[in-house]
């Protein structure tokens, strides 16, 4: 349920402005709305600190030590020692890398000395270092004088000799190494210690990263008391500020009011598309959140919360399309393990894989599914809950089981037409959404003429008429009712071709649960042909399972978020007219 929100506005004095946005924040209730753009030396500066403190955090190593009372210029002063020793040891790994380079040279070149160099230059010879590519040494003139020296891939090293004054090669030319082996040999090392030192200074400071950590935090409320401060309105000697807060909640802010000598003002929001949502469900179907917050989608203000919905749907596609019961099992003892393993992690992801494997383990055992293998199915306990109409590994009941995608497609999208209905039970728009009903049952038909033979009854053209008639009346309720009409008319076409296409949509359950149990059996038939009669046989079938099971189990979450999830977050909804345009209500708190 997305809960009714109020537009508050509250007026102080200037010069109390900072205590009652502190009195504001531990009511924790008042999502605010900014009135204008914060700009203050004070925010910019908090936002410089956070970042270089979010960044010296990154380079310090994870640390078990307690928070302690740490001052904070102590912390600042760990923050600047951090990077500046992050600095040093970019310094030495980059000097480090030229030293490399030219060390590299010098080896291959041998133990030349510049004064050889300077021989050679003074005889009338130039030595010149070039980097190309492998396909660049035809390009050299054959009169030119090179000796290849180093490859690294595609790049080649070489060295040319010529006489002075003599035109080089056309090649990005690389400086020669005046320094003599030992000496680039000691420079590696004085780097390599420099190196450890500042490795170590960085394991001393990871001390305070719990500090650091704490500090990160309170430095996050003082600028977002910053920016709530700075966005406020000011009129004259008054300040003023918006925001939305739960109605339940109103009367605990009008107590602050009271007490602290506000004025507040209480409206009802006019533009939904400001106020925040906040929605709020029972526990046991809050255990869909996780879901929608992998999304990252959130209904708008003033559109629907789905959660019932799709936590009722999603088990269900979720069952069709992993399909098998002996999966079921893996997923349900799997999430116990690591619930067991983990209790402190958040409870609802793990309560919904308990969910979802349940409703596999129930929908696998009832179409006779366990890991793809027949034979298991045909236990007498297991036979006993196969429904032979949904049976996986029967020929004859493809034709039932399209019907019965069509059939779940066509209730799910009713269900959100009814939601419509009951939104709009004062209005003549509900007729419309009974209408669309209609146009889905109708769709309903046609699928099943078109897809099963099924013939068509004189009852679906009277539906098909009676309801094209109500959406195209009902839909746009103008005053000009014959513009209504015509802007109704208009889209009409193209919303019941979408709503054929939408039920058909739902085949897709059918299929892919299919296809699944298809390659189960298939790497069962490989492991079976691949294990018979030696020791390397079962072993090599033992691969074979292990590999095509987890591969088809992988395959079938793919498809649950694929499938599973677009059909609730795009055909469902878009029977609701939904954009999920919603902002996250956050309560301005301590």
């Amino acid at each position: 349920m997305i809960v009714k929100m109020k537009k508050l506005t509250i007026l102080v004095s200037q010069k109390d402005l900072g205590h009652a946005i502190w009195e504001l924040r531990k009511t924790g209730l008042l999502h605010i709305k900014p009135i204008q753009k914060p700009h203050a030396d004070f925010i910019t500066s908090l936002e410089h600190k956070l970042a270089l403190l979010e960044k010296a955090l990154s380079f310090l190593s994870d640390s078990e030590k307690p928070r302690r009372a740490v001052p904070d210029e102590v912390l600042t002063s760990v923050i600047k020692d951090v990077l500046t020793l992050k600095q040093k040891e970019q310094e030495f790994l980059e000097s480090s890398k030229i030293i490399e380079e030219r060390l590299a040279w010098v080896k291959q070149l041998g133990h030349i000395s510049c004064a050889d160099l300077e021989s050679l230059e003074s005889a009338g010879l130039r030595v010149k270092l070039y980097k190309c590519r492998k396909k660049d040494l035809k390009k050299i003139p054959p009169d030119k004088i090179i000796r290849v020296i180093a490859e690294k891939g595609r790049e080649i090293y070489l060295v040319s000799i010529g006489k002075a004054g003599e035109e080089g090669l056309n090649f990005p030319e690389v400086a020669i190494p005046h320094e003599t082996l030992q000496a680039l040999e000691r420079k590696i090392h004085h780097n390599q210690k420099e190196l450890a030192a500042i490795k170590s200074q960085l394991e001393e400071l990871s001390i305070y990263k719990q500090d650091l950590k704490a500090y990160q935090k309170e430095l996050n409320k003082r600028l977002e008391f910053g920016r709530v401060r700075f966005s406020t309105g000011l009129k004259e000697e008054i300040a003023y500020l918006e925001g939305f807060c739960p109605k339940d909640s109103v009367e605990k802010i009008n107590q602050s009011a009271s007490r602290e000598g506000w004025a507040v003002l209480v409206e009802e929001p006019q533009n939904s598309g400001e106020v925040p949502t906040w929605i709020k469900n029972p526990r046991w179907v809050e255990i869909i959140r996780p879901v929608f917050k992998f999304m990252g989608t959130l209904p708008g203000y003033a559109e629907h919360d789905i959660s019932f919905w799709f936590l009722l749907f999603f088990s269900l596609f979720f069952a069709m399309l992993i399909g098998d019961a002996g999966y079921g099992l893996l997923f349900l003892t799997t999430t116990f393990l690591i619930r067991r393993k983990f209790k402190k992690l958040p409870a609802q992801p793990f309560f919904l894989m308990y969910i979802l494997s349940a409703g596999t383990i129930i929908w696998g055992a009832l179409s006779g599914t366990w890991f793809g293998v027949e034979k298991l199915a045909q236990l007498p306990v297991f036979r006993s809950l196969v429904i032979g109409k949904i049976n996986s590994f029967s020929g004859t009941n493809q034709n039932f089981m399209i019907q019965l995608c069509f059939i779940i497609g066509a209730v799910h999208l009713s269900i959100a037409h009814a939601i419509m209905v009951y939104r709009f039970i004062n209005s003549r728009i509900a007729l419309s959404h009974l209408g669309w009903i209609g146009i889905v049952w109708s769709a309903f038909f046609l699928a099943g003429n078109l897809v099963l033979g099924k013939p068509l009854s004189g009852f679906t053209y009277f539906l098909a008429i009676v309801s094209a008639a109500l959406v195209i009346l009902f839909s746009s309720p103008e005053k000009n009712i014959i513009k209504g009409i015509f802007q109704s008319l208009a889209d009409f076409p193209l919303k019941a071709i979408g709503s054929f296409s939408d039920v058909v949509s739902y085949l897709r359950l059918f299929a892919v649960g299919y296809a699944t149990v298809v390659l189960a059996v298939t790497f069962n038939s490989m492991a079976a042909s691949s294990g018979s009669g030696s020791l390397l046989g079962g072993f090599l079938a033992a691969i074979i399972l292990f590999i095509g099971h987890a591969l088809n189990i992988v395959l079938g979450l793919m498809a649950v978020i694929v499938h599973g999830i677009r059909l609730n977050m795009l055909e469902f909804s878009s029977h609701l007219n939904m954009e999920w345009s919603g902002i996250e209500y956050k309560p301005f708190k301590e």
